[in-house]
């Protein structure tokens, strides 16, 4: 999947002042992406606040990005969950003609044992029409892939292709970089150390801040792929503060509040999620202005 080597992002669903879905800012999120260097696009990962959309607002963030997209870049699509019959349903049901891969997230909240996720994995890699890009991300899911199990499902099924790692932990990385297979790719999940990972072998990585500062992020890792290690750094350290800023309240308010400095979208969040604070709106708009 040599479409998928270099810097993905995880696109965030805008929001009109009404919570609705805001098509037009939607559009303009995806041409900033492309045309300042992404080298493909996630949809409907937790980045969209897609636990908050109903299923006709899916199919409508689906259908805009597809849209505007209109075949310039590879698509990834979010189809995960911690119920596998339903996802293996969808999977077996869903048009993927404009997309080249899925992204699905290890099951949340039931905790499945290494098994369990094993089996939900196997279940997804034989239903799936396209490939499948594992996403393991043990801050939001309570329960962690290890690299053993990875490299399991790696080995056993020729479409899974590649994980999203977001452990937070590169140690993990480095073990599933030493001991896949050739073309599997390990992917960052985490901005602060996509560099790191690329480094040591990864792939790339599919990015939140990567939407809000495209053409630096984008180059900063195709540096890295190219081993030009202290152009990519210079780059890593002058973007580093606002990767802070914007988990630091929770994603995505903080790449929101970015967008609204960038004047491309409005900073709605849907409940449970709320707008950052005055204070760290002020730091990030600082921060945007002065970059």
């Amino acid at each position: 999947m040599q479409a998928l080597i270099g810097t993905g992002v995880a696109l965030v669903t805008p929001f009109k002042s009404d919570f609705s879905v805001d098509t037009e800012a939607l559009k303009n999120i995806v041409n900033f992406s492309i045309e300042n260097g992404i080298e493909y696009l996630v949809v409907m990962g937790t980045t969209a606040e897609n636990a908050t959309l109903s299923a006709e607002e899916k199919e409508l963030v689906i259908n805009t990005v597809v849209e505007v997209n209109n075949g310039r870049l590879p698509l990834i699509l979010g189809v995960g969950g911690n119920n596998t019959l339903q996802v293996v349903n969808e999977l077996k049901t869903r048009d993927f003609s404009a997309f080249d891969a899925i992204l699905s997230v290890s099951p949340y909240y039931n905790k499945p044992t290494q098994e369990g996720i094993y089996q939900h994995f196997k279940a997804i890699a034989e239903a799936s029409p396209i490939p499948v890009v594992l996403y393991n991300v043990p801050g939001r899911t309570s329960s962690n892939m290890l690299p053993s199990t990875v490299l399991r499902l790696a080995n056993d099924f020729s479409n899974i292709v590649g994980i999203k790692e977001a452990a937070g932990d590169l140690v993990q990385a480095m073990k599933i970089i030493q001991h896949k297979p050739k073309d599997f790719l390990v992917i960052s999940g985490d901005d602060m150390i996509a560099l790191p990972m690329v480094l040591a072998g990864g792939a790339g990585v599919i990015s939140v801040i990567g939407q809000g500062f495209p053409k630096e992020f984008s180059e900063m890792i195709r540096l890295g792929l190219n081993k030009k290690v202290d152009a990519a750094f210079e780059i890593q350290y002058k973007i580093a503060d606002s990767i802070d800023m914007i988990f630091e309240q929770g994603n995505p308010a903080g790449i929101k509040e970015i967008f609204k400095t960038l004047k491309l979208a409005e900073n709605v969040v849907r409940l449970p999620l709320v707008p950052v604070d005055e204070a760290l709106s002020e730091r990030i708009q600082h921060f945007v202005k002065n970059f």
